[in-house]
């Protein structure tokens, strides 16, 4: 009915408005789409991707013995960069079965990834990660690790055009290049030998599976092996990724069902061998000469310089030598040296019992008084740079080795090396190509005088009680010098001098005691090394025992 003034009532009037209404309504949130899609668009193309940050794409250089061995590593981070060609399809497969099953078919940022961490963070299901690979290789290398709305808005752009401009591999490579893995490996390399002692191109499906369980919490995880609830909770996750794996036909039944839970290395790591420093710093020198850079661009840029050294006679070594003789106020040092005569390839280099306490390498810079050392070359002529070495009164160990070095070679002069091969991503950057000229005449090669034992032991300082003492022998395989002497606390601070080497227990009966244990362990082994790293299967003849020389300083 209509008012007094003939106006329809007021809900009459809304409903003829209704219609009129929800159409102006309908055009506005319309509007208010094509708005935000263009303020997207807008947004999308300015939005740039970002360089790598520098300290997640920082990796650090890694030194192996002569076998392939780990010794250790330089570098701000624990990461070195692989090819995905170099990661096993099983280990690729293993992490996206555990962050990402929709990574190869996604673009880029994967709505029900989202909704299924959240439906398993409320139903406590097994934790999952609510971004994609793409948005977490986004979030870890590219952005700041601040939390906003802003900052995940633009990782999610940036996602979506990093799959966009990218293939899947490439995307995949980076971000296995630098998610983290716990105990301080950067990507999946380090990753690979920081738990397993491997490769990441050796990693078992087992192995692969458990790196790839390991991302979600790597804080926690990292204990794996050594913790019984971590190993339990790890396992569990393990088995899920597996079985993810079978589901998807990444791996047959068949392997899934022989997959064993794999042991992992103990972590926290034990007390560190403080032998292997003094290698890898002789060794990182010589690298950075050889590739005409500094040793700090060495450390950081991602290269594998395999060495000369034989890692298990180093630990024998180290074995040996732990309880020389000692005498109060008094600091005694040995060096060992052991090198290939002809080659240079030196296999062991002993420096000092703990690196920690004792940064300087008593076998590269440690100058022992000559003594008796060098009698043995009197009366011959050489060319330098023999000439020169044996005009010194105090060589170095690693000198005196190269000496007799080369009269295990006949005569020939090669200089020592601990270098031999040097690549980075895959490739050869560096070879070493040993080389030996004569130096010494025909007819003065060889022993100075017919052999009377087993070494030749000898020491400088004068009577019985001898500031320098020293065990040489050799053969053709090798030339071992074990080098002893003494220092005691100077009258200035901070100050050494030499002192005499303590009488009891006989320190001549240390070194040849020490040179006999070496010996018998580097010459059981019934295959040559390669002096350019690996081992050739060539058969050593019987092990005989070292050319000797005698002079009036032999025990």
């Amino acid at each position: 009915m209509a008012d007094d003034r003939g106006r329809a009532p007021l809900r009459t009037r809304l409903r003829r408005t209704r219609t009129r209404r929800l159409r102006r309504l309908c055009y506005a949130f319309l509007a208010l789409i094509a708005v935000l899609c263009a303020a997207a668009v807008v947004a999308y193309h300015l939005t740039p991707i970002p360089q790598p940050h520098p300290e997640t794409v920082a990796q650090s250089t890694v030194f192996l013995d002569a076998d392939g061995a780990y010794l250790g590593r330089r570098g701000p981070a624990d990461r070195q960069d692989v090819p995905l060609s170099a990661v096993p399809r099983h280990v690729q497969d293993a992490v996206i079965a555990a962050e990402n099953r929709s990574f190869r078919t996604d673009s880029g940022v994967s709505p029900r990834a989202i909704t299924r961490a959240a439906l398993a963070t409320l139903t406590g299901g097994d934790p999952q990660g609510g971004s994609t690979i793409t948005q977490q290789y986004v979030k870890n290398a590219l952005l700041t690790p601040e939390h906003s709305l802003s900052r995940k808005a633009r990782e999610a752009l940036i996602a979506i055009k990093l799959d966009r401009t990218r293939s899947k591999d490439e995307i995949l490579q980076g971000y296995l290049n630098t998610v983290y893995f716990g105990r301080g490996a950067a990507g999946i390399q380090s990753a690979a030998r920081n738990y397993f002692g491997v490769d990441a191109k050796n990693l078992t499906i087992a192995q692969g599976a458990a790196l790839a369980s390991i991302i979600n919490i790597p804080s926690y995880y990292e204990k794996a092996g050594s913790d019984p609830k971590v190993t339990a909770k790890l396992k569990r996750r393990w088995e899920w990724v597996l079985d993810a794996m079978a589901a998807s036909g990444s791996i047959t039944k068949q392997l899934r069902a022989q997959a064993r839970f794999p042991a992992f290395r103990f972590y926290p790591p034990g007390r560190t061998d403080g032998q292997r420093q003094y290698l890898i710093d002789v060794a990182a020198k010589e690298a950075a000469d050889r590739l005409g850079i500094t040793e700090d661009q060495l450390a950081s840029g991602g290269y594998s310089v395999r060495t000369t050294f034989d890692l298990a006679l180093q630990d024998i070594t180290a074995q040996l030598v732990e309880n020389p003789p000692t005498r109060k106020g008094v600091r005694v040092h040995t060096a060992v040296v052991g090198m290939v005569p002809g080659e240079g390839a030196v296999r062991l280099l002993y420096g000092g019992s703990d690196y920690a306490r004792q940064p300087f390498n008593d076998a590269v810079s440690g100058a022992v008084e000559a003594g008796t050392a060098l009698e043995p070359f009197s009366g011959m002529t050489a060319d330098e740079p023999l000439r020169t070495l044996l005009k010194s009164a105090a060589p170095t160990p690693v000198n005196l080795a190269s000496a007799y070095a080369t009269l295990a070679a006949d005569g020939r002069y090669a200089a020592p090396y601990t270098v031999a091969r040097i690549t980075r991503a895959g490739r050869t950057v560096y070879q070493a190509r040993p080389s030996a000229r004569r130096v010494l005449s025909h007819g003065h090669a060889g022993p100075a005088s017919p052999p009377t034992g087993e070494f030749f032991t000898g020491g400088a300082g004068g009577g019985t009680t001898r500031r320098t003492l020293w065990t040489t022998g050799y053969d053709g395989r090798l030339a071992l010098t074990v080098a002893m002497f003494a220092d005691r606390t100077g009258a200035r601070n901070g100050t050494t001098v030499p002192a005499h080497l303590p009488n009891q227990p006989s320190p001549a009966d240390f070194t040849q005691s020490v040179a006999e244990g070496i010996w018998g362990a580097a010459t059981k082994d019934n295959t040559e090394r390669d002096p350019k790293g690996g081992t050739e299967q060539t058969p050593l003849p019987p092990a005989a025992p070292p050319a000797s020389v005698s002079d009036s300083g032999r025990r």
